[in-house]
């Protein structure tokens, strides 16, 4: 396999793996909405007391604060989407970069997260890092937080 094939690959790695923990927190997130929804439903032609009153509006308050992680999840599947993950040298979205033996995948913020031995985290392109690096290739340098990092590698 050429050095652009294998470049290819572990994007496409990189990208599959993103999705797919996306999709699991994705569904994680509509499972504790769905069941927090049902509990807060009542049936209108029983009488209720106030307890049961209580814990109904109580389910819903949680549904609606699980509501904001299955949009925020959805978001983050659309950008994954959306976004070019084709071999390229400059940093931009869709990038693979290596600095301080550390590897982000420059398309929305994630937690770490392993991929073929490797761990990767996410940064959006909205984040201040991103920015000092924006546009950069291998070898270039670059300042966030007052320090000094040059980029290992950009694919």
């Amino acid at each position: 396999m050429s050095n652009s094939q294998d470049r290819a690959a572990i994007k496409q790695a990189v990208r599959d793996r993103l999705m797919s923990l996306e999709e699991e927190a994705l569904a994680a997130a509509k499972s504790h909405y769905e069941s927090y929804l049902k509990d807060a439903v009542m049936d209108r032609r029983e009488s209720h007391d106030k307890d049961e009153m209580a814990d109904a509006r109580e389910s819903a308050d949680l549904a609606a604060a699980f509501d904001a992680p299955v949009y925020t999840h959805q978001a983050k599947i659309d950008a994954i989407e959306n976004t070019d993950f084709a071999p390229t040298d400059i940093v931009g979205p869709g990038a693979v970069v290596s600095f301080n033996d550390r590897h982000f995948v420059i398309v929305t913020s994630t937690a770490r997260f392993e991929c073929d031995g490797r761990t990767y985290m996410g940064i959006s392109t909205q984040s201040p890092i991103y920015r000092a690096m924006d546009g950069l290739k291998a070898g270039d340098t670059f300042t966030h937080n007052g320090r000094e990092y040059t980029l290992d590698e950009v694919m």
